[in-house]
């Protein structure tokens, strides 16, 4: 049996510049005497951010929930809008936020994002736009969405949370749909501390979506539409533009993890770990593993399971659907029956430890654990 790790082994860690380099530059911040409110290092970052998204316009915020509240709030959608049980909570709940009713599509059984094969019956007269999620980093089928939406009248909102500088065949990701959200969290490979973004294309909506994180303030003494504090602070921005300063390193870093994870499980009959398709850069946000128990002889929670005897902390990413919540089971379009591939995958996928600074002797011990997982399933 393999050993037991003494320190836990964590799906992610966040990348941390250099602390003197942080400390350093915050003398700037003092000397500027401004914390918020668009100071110096907003300006500085946010100009960063959009260059390294190569959008046409971008603005920040404090978290990417908030953003993806005001990004719904900003296209006015009400009523019903399109979206996947497969994603975070957050997803699903900016809609509920902003009353509105979330109407679930089944996902795509490979890409594992919204199937854009199943959108057009699930238009009724009440739908005003659609959400998808690019999950893993892993881009929707952006071009089909983009036709029934004109097609249909509806906006297309993204969350791109986990594809910070996924690119297709060369155009950056959040240059798709209306307005596309970035989650700065520190789970992600980029991050600002705590943070987030919206990229769109139309300046008057950039300009709306500014008053919008900014309780709808015009000016001293107009505030001219109900607003939000989104607002993402100095001590953030810096912490952002030293963080994107290190994360192509990183990503680097990562892609070697990677090919040590393929090497050692990619030739195993029934366990996958999921890429993104050709022409499309992946983010590397996440190790993603997809396990079928018929075929691999264990299943995705028997291997959860083993690992964490040792200490090794993976995460079913994500599991239980959106669909399953409480607060959202009672939806029509929320039934098992309607959404197989989503509660399948669900099932069957698992995210395995993946960071640039992580040891590839421990990549190997996971691995090992994980080919065992069929004979550890046999003797329990």
């Amino acid at each position: 049996m393999t050993e037991r790790f003494k320190e836990p082994v964590y799906v992610t860690r966040p990348l941390f510049p250099d602390l003197d380099r942080f400390t350093s530059r915050l003398k700037d911040v003092w000397a500027s005497q401004w914390l918020s409110n668009g100071g110096p290092q907003h300006i500085a970052f946010e100009k960063a951010v959009q260059e390294a998204l190569d959008v046409p316009h971008l603005s920040l915020f404090n978290n990417g929930t908030i953003a993806l509240i005001v990004a719904v709030q900003s296209l006015r959608l009400q009523g019903e809008v399109i979206t996947t049980p497969f994603t975070f909570p957050a997803t699903t709940h900016v809609l509920a936020w902003n009353s509105i009713t979330p109407v679930f599509c089944d996902i795509d059984p490979e890409t594992l994002t919204i199937d854009s094969n199943g959108i057009e019956q699930l238009i009724t007269h009440r739908t005003s736009g659609i959400l998808g999620v690019h999950v893993y980093g892993i881009p929707c089928d952006v071009e089909r969405i983009g036709a029934i939406a004109d097609q249909q009248g509806l906006s297309v909102v993204y969350d791109a949370a986990h594809a910070f500088q996924t690119e297709i065949n060369g155009v950056g990701i959040g240059n798709f749909g209306d307005v596309s959200m970035f989650s700065f969290h520190p789970t992600k490979l980029f991050h600002s501390g705590e943070g987030g973004c919206l990229t769109m294309a139309d300046s008057n909506l950039k300009a709306r979506v500014d008053l919008l994180k900014n309780f709808g303030i015009k000016n001293e003494f107009e505030v001219i539409m109900p607003g939000i504090n989104g607002k993402m602070n100095e001590l953030q921005a810096l912490m952002g533009q030293l963080v994107l300063e290190i994360a192509d390193e990183e990503r680097a870093r990562r892609r070697v993890i990677r090919q040590r994870y393929m090497h050692n499980l990619g030739d195993l009959p029934g366990l996958r770990i999921i890429d993104v398709a050709a022409g499309v850069t992946n983010s590397q946000q996440y190790l993603v593993m997809r396990v079928d128990p018929e075929v691999f002889g264990a299943s995705r929670d028997n291997i959860y399971d083993q690992l964490r005897l040792r200490n090794v902390f993976a995460r079913k990413y994500f599991y239980p659907l959106t669909s399953d919540y409480a607060c959202y089971r009672h939806l029509p379009t929320a039934r098992p029956e309607a959404l197989p591939n989503a509660v399948r995958a669900a099932k069957e996928v698992l995210c395995l430890p993946f960071y640039g600074n992580l040891p590839l002797g421990t990549v190997d011990v996971i691995c090992d654990v994980v080919r065992m997982a069929p004979r550890a399933r046999k003797a329990a």
